[in-house]
């Protein structure tokens, strides 16, 4: 391979990625003494990042509602609370950077969710346990490696048949005249040789 013929190509592309897979327990302070819980879900997921040498920072926060009853199960209400959060994920490179033009990306795996939900041993609060799951990626520019052809006229191979035609479409009117031509004329000639006869 001759090195003359190289040519590094900038191009976008994932650099680096990590996951991360977390589960909390958060506890939660209703105003009233709870008897027992009915039902707890985790909605309104928001979350934005920021990349920090080979980490992505992520901060986010979800709303956590749980329907219980209380004073002595003759009530019910909903709690709601707003829970913020901070996730720091490991980066794997497969690629180093080549400038600090660099886009992160968080996808989510598991939004926030729900997987247990317990009245504490105190008897005044929740005790929650919420798993989420997060991936980020980083988009940066790589260089890539190519080699140029040094014949300009270098063709490139393909699996096809050759076709040709010919278009007789000018020849045929052409010979269409002059087919004409010697019909009139010997049509002519024909009545000249008639008028000879008589």
């Amino acid at each position: 391979m001759v090195l003359k013929n190289l040519r590094q190509i900038v191009a976008k592309t994932i650099i680096a990625k990590g996951k991360k897979r977390t589960e909390d327990e958060v506890k939660l302070k209703p105003p009233n003494s709870p008897t027992s819980i009915l039902g707890c879900w985790v909605i309104n997921h928001t979350h934005q990042a920021k990349k920090n040498g080979k980490y992505v920072e992520v901060s986010g926060k979800f709303d956590v509602n749980v329907w219980y009853s209380h004073h002595d199960h003759c009530k019910t209400s909903v709690f709601t609370e707003s829970v913020p959060y901070r996730d720091r994920i490991r980066l794997h490179y497969r690629d180093e950077p080549t400038s600090a033009h660099e886009e992160v990306i968080v996808s989510v795996i598991q939004h926030p969710n729900c997987t247990e939900a317990v009245i504490s041993d105190c008897g005044e609060k929740f005790c929650i346990k919420v798993e989420r799951e997060l991936l980020a990626e980083v988009v940066g520019e790589t260089k890539i490696c190519v080699t140029v052809h040094p014949h300009s006229n270098f063709e490139e191979e393909w699996s096809y048949n050759d076709e040709s035609s010919s278009h007789h479409h000018g020849h045929g009117q052409s010979h269409g005249h002059h087919r004409e031509h010697e019909v009139k004329g010997a049509g002519h000639g024909h009545e000249h040789k008639k008028g000879k006869d008589t």
